[in-house]
């Protein structure tokens, strides 16, 4: 199963910290407007993508997006987000939120591994 573009959203106190601290590690701001001012800010070193994200949720999450690779850049051939889940669905997974199976284009659901960490698929394209 290709889920697509792989990060890990992290749920921080402070946002100017911790983007400071990753960028010590040698990571540096991706795209998306970077929007500490608003308290999220999605950052990269290599091929390894993180998301900061202040006040948004409790927990870390790990972030999947199905049609970018890990540039964020739209593949030609990928499968849709909805179909992802019909899949899961047939494996007897359990779902937080649900992505409108009757749309197209961008959609996202929520699972939860057996340990509580939530996993969001989040089709961007």
């Amino acid at each position: 199963m290709d889920l697509g573009a792989f990060s890990i959203s992290l749920a921080v106190k402070d946002i100017k910290a911790s983007k400071a601290f990753y960028e010590k590690l040698g990571f540096k701001s991706f795209g998306f407007g970077c929007e500490v001012a608003q308290n999220w800010v999605i950052l990269k070193n290599g091929s390894h993508v993180i998301g900061l994200f202040q006040g948004m949720f409790d927990k870390n999450i790990l972030t999947f997006n199905p049609g970018w690779d890990q540039d964020a850049k739209k593949l030609e051939k990928f499968t849709d987000v909805r179909e992802l889940q019909k899949k899961l669905k047939a494996q007897g997974v359990k779902f937080t939120t649900k992505a409108d199976e009757k749309t197209k284009g961008p959609a996202s659901f929520v699972i939860t591994d057996p340990d509580g960490n939530p996993v969001l698929v989040d089709q961007h394209v």
